[in-house]
Formats: C-alpha cells, sequence, structure tokens
C-alpha cells in the first residue's frame, strides 16, 4: 500500500502496517488531501525515512496496539469511527498535524477546509444517534462528604481525619467510575457515620481526651502566619477545634527544638498569646532569661554536649514546661490560635542572612516557633450544651422520651436532605424502629443518634444514584428527573446536597424551566457554597497537588520553605477566584495582567515594597515574565524535578492541561537519561543535553511536541525563580524554538504570543475540563459536539465564566441519560 501525490504523480511513502490512529490525518494531508490509495508491490523511498523519523518510531509500542488498518479509516463516512476523527480533529485544529519537519503543509483554506467537513459530518451524526452518556453510580468522595455533613448538620468535620483519600480520574477526584468501594472504605463510612452522629448529638458524658495538633518544620514562621491570628503576630498556628461537651479545657504549647534538643530563641524575651475565638486567654514571656553561661548555638556533628551553665542549660530544655492554659469553652468548633507577639525591631550590627532549613535543625539562635499545641479535655463537664449541630437537628421538643412524632419530624427533615429526595413510608419505618432501639439505652437523644447514624452509612446518602424511568427502550435517551438535575447542579456548583430552596423548586417539578433554572444557577454562583467550585476544581485543574508534592532540594534551592510553597498555593487560588468571582474571560487565564502576592511571594518573584503575610492584587505591568498561568511560581515548580527544571514535564502538562493534545507515552525500550556533561567533561545547558536526546529517532517526533514548551519557560528554575543564565554551565538561558504549529520564537513573550493564536482551542480545553468536573465522568468522543457548541457560545460572550458554566448546564449531557443498550 503507498500513497501517490496526482498532483505531481509522485511517490510519497510506502505503508505497510497498522497505522496509530493519530497518523491518519497526517497521510491525508501528505496527499494534499487529493492522494490515491493503491496496492504495489514497491515504492519510492523519498519520504519514508522522513516519515518514520517523525512520526513512527516514537510510536512503536503504540503500533502494536492501534489495531487499525489504514484503509479502515473512512473519511467518507466519519461516523464509522467518530473517536478517531475526534483525535484527528484535535491535531489539525492545532496545526500540529503533519508535524514539524514535514515539507509537505497545508495551507489555512486547506485546514479550515478539512476541519469544517469534519466537525459537520461528525455533529451531523452525532444528532442522528444523540448519547449524552450514562454516568456510573457516583459515591460521595470525602470532601463532598464533609461539606455535605455540614449543610445537613452544621458540623465541621475534617474529612481527611475520617477518610482516605479518593483516586483521581482525568485529574478529578469525583469521576464517578473511579470512586470504587472496598470492604475497607466502607468500615471507614460506618466508623466515620457513628463518629458524626456523636459530635452532632454530643456525649452526655465522657472522659477527658487530648488532641494535638502539629506545625510543619518546614515553616520558618517569620511572619503573620494566618488572617485568623492577630494583626503584628508571628509564627504560631491557628486551628478549629471541635469541642465535645461544655467545660473546662487545657491548651498545651510546645516550641521548636534543634536536634540536641533545645528550644531555638531564647537569648532574647518573646511573648506567646494564647486566643479563644480571638479572644485572649493567655500570655507568657519566654527567654532572655541567664542564669549563666548558655551553651552553644550550633551543634557540631550532631554530638550532644552541654558545654553551658547546668541551670541554663536546663531552662533552655524545658522552658515551655509551663505554658499550659487552662480554660472554659462551650460545645461546638471554636478556634484556638498560638502566636508570638512580633517584635519588629531589630538590633543594629553585621547582617545576618536567613540560614537555610537544612542549618536550621542544627541552630539554637533566631526566633522561637510553635512546635505543636495539645487541647486536652472535657473537666468539670456539662453536658453537650447548645451547639449549632443540636439546633438544626433539633427542630422541636420532645414531650417525652417516646416522643415519635417529634422523632418523626426530626429524621424526616434530615432524611429528606440527606437522600435529595422525599422519603418513602417504609424508609421512615427503618429509621423509627431504629429510634425505638436507640431510646432503651439513651433516651430520646440517644434514638435519634442510632437513627442519623444509620442515615450516615447509608447508600441513599453515600451514593448518588440515578432513578430510570421504567418502560424505556434499550439506547433511548431521556431526560433526567428534576430531582436528578437538582443533585448535579449542587454537586457541580457547591460539593454538596442540595439546599432546602433547590429541593422544592425540584419537588414542584419547576426545576426544567429556563428561567427557573437560570435563576437557582445565578443564586447558588452568588451563595458562599460556591467557593466549592472554585477550591475544588480551580485547585485540580490547575494541579495545584503537584506542589504538594514538589520537593525541592534544599542544598540547591535554600531559599524555599514552608511559607513560599504555601503562597504558591494561595496565589494560584486568589487569582482563579477572582477570575471566576468577576466574570472575566476565560482567555484570562492565559493573559491575565495582575496577581496576588504577600511578602515572601513578592519576595521571591523581586517584586519591590510589599509587606506582611497578607496577600493584596497587585498590577503586573512591570513584570511580563510573570503575567497568566505560566508565569506562576506554583505551575513552574510543580512541573519541574527536585533539583532541576524538565521542559518534558513542562511541556507535557501544557499540552494535557490548556490543550487537551496529550502526547503518547514513551516506548518501553526507551531509557530516559539525560546526560548532562559532554566528552570533555564540559557541563551542557539543559537544551543542549535535550538535543542529544533528540537526536534519537525513537523519541524524536513526541519531544517535538513538548520540548519547545518548555525551553519556552527555562528562564524559570526549579522553584519559579526568573533567571536569564545557567549558572553551572555559565551560559545564557536560550528560551527559543519551533511550536507544534512550525511557528518559531525567540523567548518567552514570543512563545506566549504565538500560543495565543490557538486561543479557540484553548477554550474548548476548558470547556472539555469544566464538563468532566461537572459531569464527574471523562468527557467522550460523543460530548465533543456539545463542547464545540458550548465553546462558540460562549465566544460571543466574550468567553465570560458565568456563560461556560451556564452552558455546561444547559447542555445534553448535564441533563439527559441513555439508556443501557
Amino acid at each position: 500500500m503507498y500513497l501517490i501525490d496526482q498532483e505531481s504523480g509522485e511517490v510519497l511513502s510506502s505503508i505497510n502496517f497498522k497505522m496509530h490512529k493519530h497518523l491518519v490525518g497526517l497521510i491525508i494531508f501528505l496527499c494534499g488531501l487529493m492522494s490515491t490509495i493503491v496496492n504495489a508491490q514497491q515504492a519510492s523511498d523519498k519520504y519514508r525515512d522522513l516519515l518514520n523519523q517523525n512520526c513512527v518510531s516514537c510510536h512503536n509500542q503504540a503500533l502494536k496496539t492501534a489495531g487499525l488498518m489504514l484503509d479502515s479509516a473512512n473519511i467518507h463516512d466519519v461516523s464509522e469511527d467518530p473517536a478517531l476523527w475526534e483525535k484527528v480533529i484535535t491535531k489539525l485544529s492545532l496545526r500540529a498535524m503533519p508535524p514539524v519537519g514535514i515539507p509537505v503543509r497545508p495551507t489555512e483554506d486547506e485546514y479550515q477546509d478539512i476541519l469544517a467537513y469534519l466537525y459537520t459530518e461528525l455533529d451531523e451524526a452525532s444528532k442522528a444517534d444523540l448519547n449524552p452518556g450514562r454516568p456510573t453510580v457516583h459515591r460521595l468522595n470525602r470532601t463532598e462528604y464533609a461539606n455535605a455533613i455540614r449543610d445537613l448538620l452544621a458540623l465541621e468535620i475534617d474529612g481527611q481525619a475520617l477518610l482516605p483519600a479518593d483516586n483521581l480520574g482525568d485529574g478529578f477526584d469525583n469521576i464517578a467510575e473511579i470512586l470504587s468501594v472496598s470492604p475497607l472504605l466502607m468500615e471507614r463510612y460506618m466508623f466515620a457515620a457513628g463518629r458524626v452522629a456523636r459530635m452532632a448529638i454530643g456525649p452526655k458524658s465522657m472522659q477527658p481526651v487530648s488532641e494535638q495538633y502539629t506545625v510543619p518544620s518546614e515553616y520558618r514562621q517569620n511572619y503573620q502566619m494566618s488572617e485568623d491570628l492577630p494583626f503584628g503576630s508571628r509564627g504560631g498556628t491557628a486551628i478549629k477545634h471541635f469541642f465535645p461537651q461544655d467545660g473546662e479545657y487545657t491548651i498545651k504549647v510546645e516550641l521548636e527544638r534543634n536536634i540536641e534538643g533545645y528550644i531555638r530563641g531564647l537569648k532574647n524575651k518573646h511573648t506567646i498569646d494564647v486566643r479563644l475565638n480571638h479572644d485572649q486567654i493567655g500570655t507568657a514571656d519566654i527567654g532572655g532569661v541567664f542564669f549563666g553561661r548558655p551553651g552553644p548555638i550550633f551543634t557540631e556533628n550532631q554530638v550532644v554536649h552541654y558545654s553551658g551553665d547546668p541551670d541554663q542549660v536546663g531552662y533552655e530544655f524545658n522552658a515551655d514546661e509551663d505554658l499550659v492554659y487552662r480554660f472554659p469553652a462551650t460545645a461546638g468548633t471554636h478556634l484556638l490560635g498560638v502566636t508570638f507577639v512580633n517584635n519588629s525591631t531589630k538590633p543594629t550590627g553585621i547582617y545576618e542572612p536567613e540560614l537555610a532549613l537544612a542549618d536550621i535543625a542544627s541552630y539554637k539562635g533566631g526566633d522561637p516557633e510553635v512546635a505543636s499545641i495539645t487541647i486536652t479535655g472535657p473537666f468539670e463537664a456539662r453536658g453537650p450544651g447548645n451547639t449549632p449541630s443540636r439546633e438544626k437537628i433539633f427542630v422541636c421538643e420532645p414531650s417525652s422520651m417516646r416522643d415519635e412524632a417529634c422523632a418523626r419530624n426530626i429524621l424526616g427533615r434530615i432524611s429528606r436532605l440527606a437522600y435529595r429526595r422525599p422519603l418513602e413510608q417504609h424508609e421512615m419505618d427503618e429509621l423509627m424502629g431504629l429510634f425505638r432501639n436507640g431510646i432503651e439505652d439513651g433516651g430520646f437523644d440517644g434514638g435519634i443518634e442510632l437513627a442519623l447514624q444509620s442515615i450516615l452509612a447509608g447508600p441513599e446518602f453515600l451514593f448518588r444514584i440515578e432513578q430510570e424511568p421504567d418502560g424505556l427502550a434499550p439506547g433511548e435517551v431521556y431526560p433526567i428527573s428534576d430531582l436528578d438535575l437538582a443533585s448535579r447542579l449542587s454537586f457541580f456548583l457547591w460539593s454538596t446536597i442540595p439546599d432546602d430552596e433547590l429541593l422544592q423548586v425540584a419537588e414542584k417539578g419547576k426545576l426544567r424551566n429556563e428561567r427557573e433554572l437560570k435563576k437557582q444557577v445565578q443564586r447558588m454562583l452568588q451563595d458562599p457554597r460556591s467557593t466549592a467550585f472554585l477550591n475544588n476544581f480551580g485547585r485540580q485543574w490547575l494541579a495545584v497537588r503537584n506542589i504538594d508534592a514538589s520537593a525541592p532540594n534544599q542544598e540547591i534551592f535554600p531559599e524555599f520553605d514552608e511559607e513560599l510553597r504555601q503562597a504558591f498555593k494561595q496565589e494560584l487560588q486568589l487569582w482563579f477566584t477572582s477570575m471566576v468571582r468577576n466574570d472575566e474571560s476565560i482567555l484570562q487565564v492565559l493573559t491575565s495582567d495582575y496577581t496576588f502576592v504577600n511578602e515572601r511571594l513578592a519576595k521571591h518573584y523581586g517584586i519591590p515594597d510589599i509587606y506582611g503575610s497578607r496577600f493584596r492584587k497587585i498590577n503586573l505591568d512591570s513584570f511580563d515574565q510573570r503575567k497568566g498561568l505560566l508565569g506562576k511560581g506554583g505551575i513552574l515548580a510543580g512541573t519541574a524535578f527536585n533539583n532541576r527544571t524538565s521542559p518534558v514535564v513542562r511541556g507535557k502538562w501544557v499540552l494535557e492541561t490548556l490543550l487537551s493534545m496529550p502526547p503518547p507515552p514513551p516506548p518501553d525500550s526507551v531509557v530516559a537519561q539525560l546526560i548532562l556533561e559532554d566528552d570533555s567533561g564540559k557541563v551542557l545547558t539543559l537544551k543542549e543535553a535535550m538535543e542529544a536526546h533528540r537526536a534519537n529517532p525513537v523519541c524524536a517526533s513526541c519531544h517535538k511536541l513538548m520540548d519547545p514548551i518548555g525551553f519556552a519557560l527555562e528562564n524559570f528554575d526549579a522553584v519559579g525563580s526568573y533567571r536569564a543564565r545557567y549558572e553551572e554551565a555559565d551560559a545564557d538561558v536560550d528560551s527559543s524554538g519551533i511550536l507544534f504549529d512550525g511557528t518559531a520564537f525567540d523567548d518567552t513573550a514570543g512563545f506566549k504570543k504565538n500560543f495565543l493564536k490557538h486561543t479557540d482551542r484553548f477554550a474548548n480545553t476548558v470547556t472539555q475540563k469544566v464538563m468532566t468536573y461537572a459531569l464527574g465522568r471523562s468527557v467522550e468522543y460523543y460530548d465533543m459536539p456539545a463542547v464545540r457548541d458550548i465553546a462558540e457560545n460562549i465566544k460571543n460572550d466574550n468567553y465570560k465564566w458565568s456563560s461556560l458554566i451556564l452552558g455546561i448546564i444547559e447542555s445534553t449531557p448535564f441533563q439527559y441519560r441513555r439508556v443501557r443498550k
């Protein structure tokens, strides 16, 4: 089998193997869209080597499994394999097919013509065989579980402490088919149900218990650590703690020690400030006390030695032993803060730079830091009190221990919200049976607690199960019920259960009314609970978890610490939230000229005159390199290795996250090892080393997609700092390259300018990402006509976030479902 250009009559290439699906469109264009496939015994090798080098070699493993013969791809009837042609559309829309290096490329008109043909044919085929998808049963992930408990019972719980982490699918933790259920996980849900029910109702009596909260040692604690701590404070921590009963409690403060056990920072006097709900409940002075000669300020070879005066050494070991405060607290969740009064004055003298974290472990100087706080209680307990949870649960006052009318009122209200639908009679009967069992040992409260535990552990609460109407034929498409639509809405925008208003509208069958639906969407987006979408979608789409996982080598990057890590995360969250809240264009993700920084992050970015730990919005007109997503330190650090940058990782991340064009995995036979020195021992720049790696034809074509993007970002090191030179190689950073569409750029600014030519594809990708999150399932080829329709509509409204969200909610995949064939 071979290809012939009908204009020149020249044989272009021989093809006698199973083709990788991504190459079909390439073959079409190599023939100028006018070639004929014929059988032959021999063919010219003129373009064979070039084709193999650029396309085939790097896909050897994929070719073995693709299973698609070239002649099975029918461009005259794309409905035969729409999944294949959607992949071709992705490549063509980015002008990435044929790849860089192929001498024959179509004109722009030819690109537009074939894309228009494919769009029309695929969209028409989709209408003829509508498939809105069929999401599987959806278990609540731990974020949704915690939010549902909050809204159902007015109880803040730590989902991470109660439940294991959820698996990820397509970058998100709410993908139904990934949210598997194991016996061990169900045990955890059973345990959580009992724990939550007991917390919500409140124990009548209990023995004192202790709970410890630690502060990661990677924090330097040089700044105000939280907006929940007083202005003018330094270091420490603020936590929300659940107090099970009215009573007395104690808080024990433990300070950070060096590897010898010395408490650090006792040379000067420091004041500790302890607060409950912002009210001061205790203070203490530490440090500045001298009984004699102190011990060494640094540990030598980690050998414990006590060269100071015994009394002085004893104080430096035990200065925090009396930092115990007793205070009264009512039952419920309260804010506790422990911090130091910030002494902003510094003694004059020789400037001493900050120590690296690796050195601090053996250092005894500096300022003291909080290592942990331990809360113990209750002492002199006075019962469960009148908590927000009890107020929300006990909507009636029982006339007696066996007041079943009141119990039905309580359990009916809770179960309706928990199940996201009206309760059936047999379900109420089961709950009342549990209530009757519970009152024998625990009275009225005990009966409610036992029934509540059953609700929280039951499948109707833990799983989103969409009911299918009776009498439908296999493969038939039907609109989901108003109640199921209400659940889809609430878990999309709030990551929690529908509230009473949304349920009432759904129960009346009015949610599908166009005006009512828009009204509810607008209300929900204005509700504080919509922060869940901003946090959960934004955090996962922008892969903030990569920032948590990054561990830069402290010897190479001593400036990296936990404060900087948290600042990276906070910047991304505030920046993304601002764009959505202000209903900006989704294109602002690529181009925005502002960001949010505090002193720590501004120092890292080289931005002057920013002081304090509070984040504030700043304009980036004088810092072009930080504009848009690809200038954010968190993205740059999260796509690097611990000792150096990785153009491959960064390029792959951009292709997957911003363009939905993931490169294929490398063949099993390829060993990813860079040689960072030449034969003479000269240190190579990363680009020089990668060029040697790309000389291998097995690696070349995939790296031609990824590497130029990564090299465009090489002016940012592995912790997101800007650089103009490789100090180790004594060479300037070369950020030039050729983009996947064949356009060349000289630097990062040129890359960003060329990248913006593909805003339509970026909008399509963002639509896919939001739809994936909204549906809780992967976006498939049969969803792409709806994706294109939404992306085209929002283009007419300046790509506003509100238009995108409403477009997805009004789409067929969101509102319809298909019967299993």
